[in-house]
C-alpha cells in the first residue's frame, strides 16, 4: 500500500528530479532521511512543492507529457483498481473468518452437547453412588447387630455347656462309684460259693447302702440280708465256718443293678457326647457366622468408601464439566454475536465499497469526457508552451492555476458531493487534494495525517486481535491441560480396572476349583463314613450277639454246677451209704472255674469290643460331622466370595466401559483443542515478528510521520 501511494504522490508532484531544487524549508527532511522509513522519505521528497521551483522548460515537458486532468484520471483509475482489489481481499478475508466462525461454532456446539451428556451421566452416577453408600451403611448396621447377637449367643451357649458338663461330671462320678462298688460286692458274694467268713461280705453289702443311685427296694433287700447274716453270726460259734451260700437272688439283683448302671452311664456318656458335639457344631456355626459377618462388614465398608470416593470424584468432575460448559456456552454466545456483527459489517462495507467504486467510475467517466479532458488537451499544452520562457515568474504560476481551476473545482465539487452521499473518507480526501491547488504541501500533510490515522487504526485492530488471541490461547491452553490430565487419569483408571478385573477372574477361577474340591472331598468323606458306619454297626451287632451267647453259656454252666453243688450238700445230710467212691462227685469244679472265668473274660472282651466300637463310631461320626460342618461353612463362604467377586467384576467391567467411553470423548475434546490451537498458530503464534516488535515499529513510524508533519507545518525541528 505504501509503495503504490508513493508512486501516486510522485506522479502528482512531477519528476523526482525536483529534489535538486527543493525549497530551503523542506531540505532538512533530506538530512533526516535515516530517521524516516523509505516510503515516508519518498513522500516528503516528491510532494515538497517542486512545480513552483523548477525551470519553465521542465514544467513544459511535464505538462506536455501528462496534463493535470490526465493525472487525476490516472489517480482515480488507480483508486478504482485499488478499491476492487481491497474489496476482493476483504471478501477473501471474510470468507476465512466465516469459515472460522462456522467451524468453531460447530466444535463448541458439539462440545457443549457432549458436556451436557456428561453432566447427565455424572449426576446419575452421583445419585447411584449416594444410594449405594446409604444401602451399604444400612447393611453394615444390620451385620453389626447380627454379630453382636451371635457373640451373645456364644456366651450363653458356653455358660449352659459348662453347667451341663459340671452336672455330667457329678453324675458320671456317681455312676462310676456305684459300678465299682457293685462289682466289688458281686465279686465278694460270688466268692461265697464256698464257705468263708461272713464279715467280709457284710462289709461289702453295707457299702452299697451308701450309694445314692441304688434304689430303695434294693437297699431293703441288702439290709434284710445283712440283718440275717448278723443273726447267723451271733448264733454261730466263734470259729465256725460261714453259712452256706444262699445269696443267689441278691447277686442277680446286684448284677441287674450293675447292668442298669453301666447302661445308664453309657447313655449318660452318649448324651454328654451328643450335647458336646451339638455345642461344638453350634459354636462352629456361630463362629462361621461371626467371621462371615465381620468379613461382610469389612467388604461393605470398603465398598461404601469406594462409592463415596467415586461420588466425590464425580462431583468434582461435574463441577468442572459444568464450569467448562458455562465457559463454552458464553464463548459460543460471544462468538455468534461477534460473527453476526462482523457479517453485518462485512455486508455494509461491501455495499459501501460497491457504491464507492460506482462513484469513482462515474467520476472517471465525467473527467474523461470531451468537456474536461478534451478542453485540457486542446488548451493546456499550448498555453504551457507559450509560457515556457517565463522562468520563475509568479505570473506563470498564476496563469496555469487559472487555466485549470475551473476543471479542478468541478471535479472537486463532484467528488465532495459523492463523498458526502457515501460517507467515503477516500473520496473526501481526493476532493481536498483536487481543490487544494494554492498550497503544494496540503496533499503531503493530508496524506501524512491519513497515514497516521490508518496506522493508529491498524494498531487498535492489532491490539484487539492480540487481546482476542491471548484470551483464546489462554482458554485453549487451559482446556488442553485439563483434557490431557483427564486423558492420563482415565488411562490410569482404565489400566487399574483391567488389572482388578483380571485378578478377580483369577480369584473366581481359584474359588470355583476350591468349591469343586470341597464337594469332591465331602462326597468321598460321606462314602467312607457310610462304609465305616456299616462296618461298625455289624461289629457292634456281632459283639452283642456274642455277649448274649456267652451269657447263655455262662448261665447254663453256672446253673449246672450250682445244682451239682446243692446236690452234694443234700447227700451229706442223708444217712451214710456203702462206700463206693473215695469222694463225692461234684462235677468238674476245678475245670468249671477255668471255663467260667474264660467265658467271663470273653464276655468282657466282647463287651469292651462293643464299647470300643461304639466309641470309635461316635468319634468317627463326630469327626465326620465336624468335617462336613467345616466344609459346608467353607463352601458357603467361598460361594459367597464367588458371588461377591462376580458382582464386583461386573461392576468394574461396567465402570471400565464407562471409563473407556469417557476416555474416547475426552480424547476427542483434546484433539479438538489441539486442532483449534493449530488454527490459532498462524495468526496468534507464528506471525514471524513478535507483537511487541510490531508495536514498536508502528510506534516509531507514527512518530516519524508526526515529526514530518510538524516540519511541513513549519514548526521548530528542535
Amino acid at each position: 500500500g505504501n509503495s503504490s501511494l508513493a508512486s501516486f504522490i510522485i506522479s502528482l508532484a512531477g519528476s523526482p528530479a525536483c529534489f535538486s531544487v527543493l525549497p530551503s524549508s523542506i531540505r532538512p527532511i533530506a538530512a533526516m532521511q535515516p530517521r524516516f522509513p523509505t516510503t515516508m522519505f519518498i513522500v516528503a521528497l516528491a510532494l515538497a512543492g517542486c512545480p513552483a521551483s523548477v525551470s519553465a522548460s521542465g514544467v513544459t515537458r511535464s505538462a506536455v507529457s501528462a496534463t493535470p486532468v490526465q493525472k487525476v484520471i490516472q489517480l482515480m483509475e488507480g483508486m478504482l483498481a485499488k478499491g476492487k482489489a481491497e474489496k476482493h481481499d476483504e471478501q477473501v478475508q471474510f470468507a476465512a473468518y466465516k469459515q472460522f466462525c462456522d467451524s468453531t461454532s460447530a466444535e463448541k456446539k458439539a462440545a457443549i452437547e457432549e458436556e451436557s451428556e456428561q453432566i447427565t451421566v455424572l449426576s446419575a452416577d452421583i445419585q447411584k453412588d449416594d444410594a449405594f453408600a446409604k444401602k451399604m451403611a444400612k447393611e453394615i448396621s444390620g451385620h453389626e447387630e447380627d454379630v453382636s447377637n451371635w457373640e451373645g449367643d456364644q456366651k450363653s451357649a458356653t455358660k449352659v455347656r459348662e453347667s451341663e458338663k459340671a452336672e455330667y461330671k457329678a453324675m458320671h462320678k456317681d455312676y462310676t462309684e456305684s459300678v465299682d462298688a457293685l462289682n466289688r460286692a458281686i465279686a465278694v458274694l460270688k466268692e461265697q460259693a464256698h464257705d468263708r467268713a461272713q464279715a467280709t461280705s457284710l462289709v461289702q453289702l453295707a457299702s452299697l447302702q451308701n450309694l445314692p443311685l441304688v434304689p430303695d427296694d434294693a437297699k431293703q433287700v441288702i439290709s434284710s440280708l445283712m440283718q440275717q447274716g448278723e443273726a447267723d453270726l451271733d448264733m454261730a460259734a466263734p470259729q465256725a465256718a460261714g453259712y452256706e451260700f444262699q445269696s443267689h437272688g441278691v447277686i442277680e439283683m446286684l448284677e441287674k443293678l450293675l447292668d442298669k448302671f453301666i447302661a445308664e452311664r453309657t447313655e449318660l456318656e452318649k448324651k454328654e457326647m451328643n450335647a458336646n458335639h451339638a455345642y461344638e457344631l453350634a459354636m462352629q456355626d456361630l463362629t462361621a457366622q461371626i467371621t462371615q459377618g465381620k468379613q461382610d462388614i469389612e467388604e461393605k465398608t470398603e465398598a461404601k468408601a469406594k462409592a463415596l470416593q467415586r461420588q466425590a470424584t464425580a462431583s468434582g468432575d461435574l463441577k468442572d464439566t459444568t464450569s467448562t460448559k458455562e465457559a463454552d456456552s458464553k464463548y459460543l454466545e460471544d462468538l455468534v454475536a461477534t460473527c453476526e456483527q462482523k457479517g453485518n459489517d462485512f455486508a455494509a462495507r461491501q455495499q459501501l465499497r460497491a457504491e464507492e467504486l460506482e462513484a469513482i467510475s462515474k467520476a472517471i467517466e465525467i473527467i474523461s469526457s470531451g468537456a474536461v479532458k478534451g478542453s485540457a488537451e486542446k488548451h493546456l499544452p499550448s498555453a504551457l508552451s507559450q509560457l515556457g520562457d517565463l522562468e520563475g515568474t509568479p505570473a506563470l504560476v498564476s496563469l496555469r492555476a487559472e487555466a485549470t481551476s475551473a476543471s479542478r473545482n468541478r471535479i472537486a465539487e463532484l467528488l465532495k458531493s459523492r463523498a458526502d452521499a457515501l460517507n467515503s473518507r477516500v473520496l473526501a480526501a481526493l476532493a481536498e487534494r483536487v481543490s487544494a491547488g494554492s498550497d503544494p504541501f496540503v496533499k503531503v500533510k493530508k496524506m501524512i495525517q491519513d497515514l497516521i490515522v490508518r496506522l493508529m487504526e491498524e494498531a487498535n485492530e492489532e491490539t484487539e486481535h492480540k487481546g482476542w488471541c491471548d484470551t483464546e490461547l489462554s482458554t485453549n491452553e487451559q482446556t488442553r491441560k485439563e483434557k490431557t490430565e483427564a486423558v492420563e487419569m482415565l488411562h490410569a483408571e482404565s489400566d487399574e480396572l483391567e488389572a482388578s478385573i483380571a485378578k478377580l477372574a483369577e480369584d473366581i477361577e481359584e474359588l470355583t476349583k476350591a468349591v469343586a474340591a470341597l464337594d469332591a472331598a465331602m462326597a468321598e468323606a460321606t462314602k467312607l463314613r457310610q462304609e465305616e458306619k456299616a462296618k461298625n454297626t455289624q461289629t457292634i451287632k456281632d459283639a452283642q450277639e456274642a455277649q448274649t451267647a456267652v451269657a447263655q453259656a455262662l448261665t447254663v454252666l453256672k446253673e449246672f454246677y450250682e445244682k451239682a453243688g446243692d446236690a452234694t450238700a443234700l447227700l451229706q445230710q442223708q444217712p451214710a451209704a456203702p462206700e463206693i467212691f473215695d469222694s463225692p462227685y461234684k462235677g468238674m469244679q476245678a475245670e468249671n472255674g477255668g471255663v467260667v472265668g474264660m467265658l467271663e473274660v470273653i464276655e468282657s472282651d466282647f463287651a469292651r469290643l462293643e464299647a470300643d466300637t461304639k466309641a470309635a463310631e461316635a468319634s468317627a461320626q463326630k469327626e465326620y460331622d465336624t468335617f462336613m460342618t467345616d466344609s459346608k461353612v467353607d463352601k458357603e463362604a467361598k460361594t459367597k466370595d464367588i458371588e461377591h467377586k462376580t458382582a464386583k467384576k461386573q461392576d468394574e467391567s461396567q465402570a471400565l466401559t464407562v471409563k473407556k467411553e469417557d476416555l474416547e470423548a475426552t480424547q476427542k475434546e483434546l484433539d479438538a483443542a489441539l486442532a483449534y490451537f493449530d488454527k490459532l498458530k498462524p495468526s496468534c503464534v507464528d506471525a514471524g515478528v513478535s507483537y511487541e516488535d510490531r508495536v514498536a515499529r508502528r510506534k516509531e513510524e507514527i512518530e516519524s510521520l508526526q515529526e514530518a508533519l510538524r516540519i511541513l507545518n513549519g514548526e521548530d525541528l528542535a
